[in-house]
């Protein structure tokens, strides 16, 4: 019986799933702008290469 009032008190748990619910929003919130970056680099390539390719005669990019 008197291992349970010191098993409640016990706060290290809590404190490792906290850490781990802010780490796990951190790297959503990174994969979520890697993956917007990606979209407008590629957008920007696609111009580019297009761009190139008119002034240099038509081709395929």
């Amino acid at each position: 019986m008197k291992r349970i009032p010191r098993l409640l008190g016990d706060q290290g748990g809590v404190t490792a799933i906290e850490y781990a619910l802010i780490a796990a929003l951190i790297a959503i919130a990174i994969v979520g702008g890697v993956a917007l970056v990606g979209v407008e680099l590629h957008s920007m390539y696609e111009r580019i290469c297009s761009a190139v390719s008119e002034a240099l005669g038509g081709g395929a990019c």
